[in-house]
């Protein structure tokens, strides 16, 4: 728990410094900051990670769905779902994207969070997923049961990539206790593990095909071993802001949905988007794998997410779907 907490106040420091403003989270016509309305649209701040799952926002931005709906988005990223949330609570963005189990372990602490748009999920096809616990060339670890004792990169701890390592691992027949989880952004774990300063790394696209450009090879698919078509990711905003702002959740609700199924249908789009906010190399995103961009959350996947972060002591209480999800 002390190092949950850390990670928090980590992330709330991370939040300062990548976005600066105001706080204010009233969103009162005609007041200065963030959240306000100006000419019937409202602008509102969203916190994001520079990852491909976020593309159909860029992408619903760029095609005016978040406009026509009367909202106009201002971005920032972070690492981490982690490092989103307590911007989200504390009125510094409106809404943000987070994996679930951010989520569960936030409403497990009493942080008032709110589900309000389904993200991504995993396309449920093994080796075929974008997200993957990759080695180097040449590394003698095969299986996930290897990783005992071993250096293993994960975007923060303490959360759904260190959950679905340690499924993995569990389901291998190894102990998931002798893993040494390193915290390491997704854009700086390929340096990392090609340079031998980690034994592997659970990343996500575009972090996956870059790996893979430089010799890497998957070793298993994690989030398929969680559940079949597992939900990961998504967007939410606090409590409060649901409460004070039902008619400003609906619109960004909406515009979301047509983002996605536009996303969803697609694909080549997508990969021109990620350019514009990834360093990402075009001969590499050739070779991404693109999640999936449902309508809707798969919620019993939800709950196995639920179960095995209980069994890893994540959270204070028992999280509480009916409210979290939409």
């Amino acid at each position: 728990m002390r190092r949950l907490l850390a990670g928090l106040a980590a992330g709330t420091f991370l939040l300062a410094t990548a976005a600066c403003g105001s706080s204010d989270d009233s969103g009162s016509p005609g007041s200065s900051g963030k959240g306000t309305s100006s000419g019937g649209t409202t602008t509102v701040e969203l916190g994001l990670i520079p990852i491909v799952d976020v593309a159909p926002v860029y992408l619903g931005v760029e095609k005016g769905f978040y406009a026509k709906h009367g909202l106009e988005l201002s971005i920032t990223t972070a690492q981490g779902g982690a490092a989103i949330v307590p911007g989200v609570v504390s009125g510094q963005f409106q809404f943000g994207f987070s994996n679930i189990t951010s989520l569960m372990v936030a409403q497990s602490n009493n942080v008032p969070v709110k589900a309000v748009s389904n993200g991504i999920a995993s396309t449920g096809v093994a080796g075929e997923d974008f997200g993957a616990i990759t080695v180097k060339k040449g590394s003698a670890l095969r299986s996930a049961k290897d990783l005992e004792g071993k250096k293993v990169a994960i975007n923060t701890l303490k959360n759904i990539n260190e959950t679905a390592v340690r499924a993995s691992v569990r389901k291998a027949g190894g102990d998931p206790d002798k893993v040494q989880f390193v915290e390491l952004p997704f854009d700086q774990m390929p340096a990392a593990l090609d340079g031998g300063r980690i034994d592997a790394a659970m990343v996500v696209e575009p972090a996956l095909a870059t790996v893979k450009s430089q010799g890497g090879q998957e070793i298993v698919s994690p989030f398929i071993d969680i559940a079949p078509n597992l939900t990961i990711a998504m967007y939410f905003t606090s409590t409060r802001y649901a409460q004070q702002h039902p008619d400003v959740v609906r619109k960004f609700q909406e515009a979301t949905a047509e983002s996605l199924a536009y996303a969803d249908a697609h694909p080549d789009e997508v990969r021109r988007t990620v350019t514009t906010y990834t360093k990402i190399p075009a001969a590499v995103l050739e070779q991404v794998t693109l999640p999936k961009w449902p309508a809707e959350a798969n919620r019993s996947s939800i709950e196995a997410l639920r179960r095995l972060g209980s069994d890893d002591g994540l959270f204070k209480s028992e999280p509480d779907l009916d409210k979290l999800l939409p």
